[in-house]
């Protein structure tokens, strides 16, 4: 069997001058270097929260999964809301790691998750409630229905 080859298609659109100029600085803002991979990421990123909705505004029944990304400081065993995230019933962990970023004198766990988005803005809530946790974020892996893995 032939391996499969992915050719390029050529999309356009127009714009007007300001707008174009507002584009190019918002693509180097981004860090993208290329026009076509920023309006490409951007596209799906925007179909996806049109059909889905971000996390926040997600049907609390719909499966959702993606990597909880918690910086905080150790409060030395008074609180153990992050280890038993690990074990809950609310959602599926299928890894945890956990990082010292001595530059900016905090740790950064990442979960990998899932569960019903309910549920993830459940334990969001709650981490952003414990004391010693400065941020959470949640990164939503995208919907597919087929792919690689």
């Amino acid at each position: 069997m032939a391996p499969r080859q992915f050719m390029s298609q050529i999309i356009s659109f127009s714009a007007d001058k300001d707008f174009a100029e507002i584009f190019e600085k918002l693509i180097k803002q981004s860090g993208y270097k290329n026009r076509s991979r920023f309006i490409r990421d951007a596209a799906l990123c925007y179909a996806e929260i049109q059909q889905k909705g971000d996390l926040m505004n997600m049907d609390g029944e719909l499966i959702a999964e993606g990597h909880f990304v918690v910086y905080y400081q150790h409060d030395h065993g008074k609180s153990h809301k992050l280890l038993d995230l690990r074990h809950s019933d609310l959602i599926e962990v299928a890894s945890y790691s956990h990082s010292s970023l001595k530059h900016s004198h905090a740790c950064v766990d990442v979960i990998q998750a899932k569960g019903k988005a309910a549920n993830l803005r459940n334990v969001i809530e709650s981490l952003q409630n414990t004391p010693n946790v400065d941020k959470v974020e949640f990164i939503s892996a995208p919907f597919r229905e087929s792919g690689c893995c």
